[in-house]
């Protein structure tokens, strides 16, 4: 984060962060105040840094650490939704560190500015892939909590077997079917997000003067896209259920960031370029 503002904001975030991660009594509320204070201060230092406000070159400033911090912030805005409805403490303290190390990796690696835009729709394209990424990231955080509820049901030595029918609540208090359908409406979510994606970044690329380049973005977002889709279709006609699906779609997430996150770390980490 490159101006002054952005940093204030990004260690105000930082604190906030911090304080929501505090052991403290589950009916305390300032731990979740806290949460929330951490989440707008780190929207306005995104606002900030990506605007390129206060820079001399006018642009977009973006690379890999503001696209995974700005995952993370969606991921975030969805909790608190959700946890209006279901209290989710566990969760709040792993996303607050999730926050934390963000925050942290955007003010040492804040990208570069990218002035020229060869088509109108790119700004939508990159829109629309930041928040199929956030509702990749919530699906793969409720599938790790689904896959932690089925082991939890799995009887162990020394422990009786859970009650028949599969009600067995979760880890965090949710059905286990309730959890699953939840998952899973984030992936779909997710998919269609993502397919307009990808569709306005192949009519930008028609569009623009630059020509089809078959780069480790656009074969990274397809192969992901397509392992996506593989699990949709299983799962609607082949009744994929538990971690058969999970397993397929924590391999579309990573192939999905390897797409733009990961490919963006080895040019301005790895070889030291910028766009």
């Amino acid at each position: 984060m490159a101006t002054l503002v952005a940093w204030v904001l990004g260690l105000l975030a930082l604190v906030g962060y911090a304080a929501a991660t505090w052991p403290i009594e589950a009916r305390s509320r300032w731990p979740a105040g806290a949460l929330a204070a951490a989440w707008v201060a780190h929207g306005l230092a995104l606002v900030v840094d990506i605007g390129g406000l206060g820079e001399a070159q006018r642009g977009t400033r973006f690379g890999f650490a503001p696209a995974l911090s700005v995952t993370v912030w969606l991921v975030l805005a969805m909790h608190a939704v959700e946890s209006r409805f279901v209290p989710l403490p566990g969760v709040r303290r792993l996303l607050a560190v999730a926050g934390s190390a963000v925050v942290l990796l955007t003010l040492v690696f804040p990208g570069d500015v990218q002035v020229h835009v060869g088509s109108p729709w790119v700004p939508l394209h990159w829109l629309l892939g930041v928040a199929s990424y956030g509702l990749f990231g919530a699906a793969v955080l409720h599938a790790t909590l689904l896959d932690a509820a089925e082991r939890q049901m799995r009887p162990r030595a020394g422990r009786p077997p859970p009650a028949p029918g599969g009600v067995l609540p979760a880890p965090l208090g949710l059905p286990l079917m309730r959890l699953e359908r939840l998952t899973f409406r984030f992936v779909d979510a997710g998919f269609v997000v993502l397919s307009a994606a990808l569709l306005l970044g192949i009519g930008s690329t028609l569009q623009g003067p630059a020509p089809w380049r078959w780069d480790h973005k656009t074969v990274f977002s397809l192969l992901g896209w397509g392992t996506v889709a593989v699990l949709m279709v299983g799962r609607h006609l082949r009744g994929w259920r538990g971690r058969h699906a999970t397993r397929w779609l924590y391999v579309g997430a990573a192939l999905l960031l390897l797409a733009y996150i990961g490919s963006r770390f080895v040019l301005e980490v790895l070889l030291g370029r910028l766009s």
